[in-house]
């Protein structure tokens, strides 16, 4: 069986191994291939059987371009960029990895908000400027220090990376209130569900965990802006989409928003024209909430379970059944 890896340098960039898949059939691995639609995805799929990719697109060309194609497996739990309705069309089951970075997405998100509160990044570039030993008071700080404790946390999609958030929030005090189209026991036993416009009015911090569907997508706008607090937090690394980029910049640069807090944008890698980048108080990082080296772990692992299974007759975490 061949198998081809498309873009397998952000989930492997040599610090995992490749052992386990090339123990199932013939593999190639590509580091990049690219990232919009071109002739080059079709000639590195070639003949294989199984294509693995993360976010290299399969459009329906290219599909019928590759007549061997049997199984298309995501190294991620998105699977937007493939045309998965059409696989189903054509027999071709589209697997994805339904679970592994809910710890620490959760972790990560609660790391922007201490960022945001504390400085930390900062006030460290700033002592080792000499800011400190040349200060005349024993401490200083540049920022206003923002404590947590008994503030109100709005957690936009309470499903498993929400609610782990949750934990982290609810140890450090906080009031957790969250909206989410689906309640359940779990996340009452973390959290007071409430309708949208509750949560936009009664929150110091929102923190959007929901899934990028065209009922979220630009939730964060200037008309739900409006509904918020003022001086609100707000923290994504969730979908990029989910934010209406230039309304949440001018609410940063008008203070109506205090500070962002993000890991992903609408556009990836980010485009120097991006309102964003040039807001006040918006702290922006490179969509790596998902990549601590055990959770890449956990998608490699899930990913060769995923072939195997399919090699079986058994396709398991399938999107297009």
């Amino acid at each position: 069986m061949k198998i081809v890896v498309l873009d397998g340098y952000t989930e492997n960039p040599g610090d995992l191994s490749w052992a386990e898949l090339e123990k199932l059939g013939e593999v190639t691995v590509y580091d990049r291939t690219s990232y919009v639609e071109a002739p080059i995805i079709a000639e590195r799929i070639g003949d294989a059987e199984v294509v693995i990719t993360n976010k290299t697109p399969l459009t329906k060309a290219t599909i019928d371009q590759c007549p061997n194609l049997k199984l298309v497996a995501f190294l991620a739990t998105g699977y937007n960029v493939a045309d998965y309705n059409y696989c189903k069309e054509k027999g071709i089951p589209v697997v994805n990895v339904p679970t592994y970075g809910t710890d620490i997405v959760g972790q990560y998100a609660a790391g922007l908000l201490l960022e945001i509160c504390s400085h930390f990044g900062y006030h460290d570039q700033t002592v080792k400027a000499g800011k400190w030993q040349n200060n005349q008071d024993w401490c200083y700080w540049d920022y206003p220090m923002i404590e947590l404790a008994h503030k109100t946390v709005g957690i936009i999609g309470l499903g498993r990376i929400g609610q782990t958030t949750a934990k982290i929030l609810k140890a450090m005090n906080m009031k957790v209130i969250a909206y989410d189209s689906f309640q359940s026991d779990a996340g009452k036993a973390l959290a007071e569900y409430v309708d949208l416009d509750t949560l936009l009015a009664q929150s110091d911090v929102i923190c959007l965990h929901c899934p990028l569907f065209p009922e979220t997508e630009g939730i964060i706008n200037k008309e739900n802006i409006a509904k918020m607090k003022d001086g609100v937090i707000i923290i994504n690394n969730s979908r990029g989409q989910l934010v209406v980029e230039q309304d949440l910049a001018d609410a940063l640069n008008s203070g109506k928003v205090y500070a962002a807090g993000l890991d992903v944008v609408s556009t990836e890698p980010i485009k120097a024209e991006n309102p964003l980048l040039k807001a006040k108080n918006c702290l922006i990082t490179p969509h790596i909430s998902w990549a601590a080296k055990e959770s890449r772990q956990r998608i490699m692992d899930i990913t060769v379970e995923n072939v195997k299974a399919f090699i079986a007759g058994a396709p398991v975490n399938v999107v297009n059944k």
